[in-house]
């Protein structure tokens, strides 16, 4: 049996009110759905009542879920209560400058110091984007979807998604361009991507 046709057996049986299939789907996607929540929130807290509140709506509509992606739709859930969570707190919360990447990191193995500092830095500069920019970068960036189901995700057009995603390249190259800990790590600002469509992530990388 193929991933896809596991998943479509689990979502049949979670339809019938098996809640060991369910469980089974928040298993695998518990870890993807707050990490995306804690990236847009900058709170471990928040984020975790996000996921919760995701898994929870996820149950309650199983019926109502048509497509093929579960992971795109577990994100677009997770993507709206983020964002009902934001509203209700009636500003943007962000992770201060001195506790970025405290709670979460980009996926590189054990960092130096110096790549422990330039994380951070892409951490906070990743969390002073305005949301809807950041949740393009945590999916396509940190997460790896491709744009097509970033764009199921986010209810967006493909070109949209494309386009707010350049935007916030750019504006993170501007953010880490002004934080003397990127420029001093980075060394000559000519060393941040120029290109539009080049992700910061990858300089920690060391691509």
């Amino acid at each position: 049996m193929s991933g896809s046709e596991d998943e479509a057996f689990l979502v049949a049986k979670a339809r019938t009110g098996d809640r060991d299939a369910f469980a089974e789907l928040v298993r695998r996607y518990q870890r993807l759905v707050f990490a995306v929540s804690y990236r847009l929130l900058g709170d471990p807290d928040l984020a975790e009542d996000v996921a919760q509140e995701t898994f929870i709506r996820a149950f309650l509509s199983l019926e109502h879920f048509r497509g093929t992606m579960m992971r795109a739709w577990l994100l677009r859930i997770a993507h709206n209560a983020a964002l009902d969570q934001l509203r209700a707190s009636a500003r943007r919360r962000t992770v201060p400058l001195e506790h970025a990447g405290e709670h979460a990191s980009f996926d590189v193995p054990e960092p130096g110091i110096e790549q422990a500092g330039l994380r951070a830095a892409l951490e906070a500069a990743l969390a002073a984007l305005p949301v809807e920019q950041r949740a393009v970068v945590v999916l396509a960036d940190v997460e790896g979807l491709p744009y097509e189901e970033i764009a199921q995700t986010l209810g967006l057009p493909l070109g949209t998604v494309k386009s707010r995603l350049a935007r916030a390249r750019m504006r993170l190259r501007t953010l880490l361009e002004s934080d003397p800990r990127a420029r001093e790590l980075l060394g000559l600002s000519g060393r941040l991507p120029d290109r539009e469509g080049e992700s910061p992530e990858r300089l920690i990388e060391g691509e």
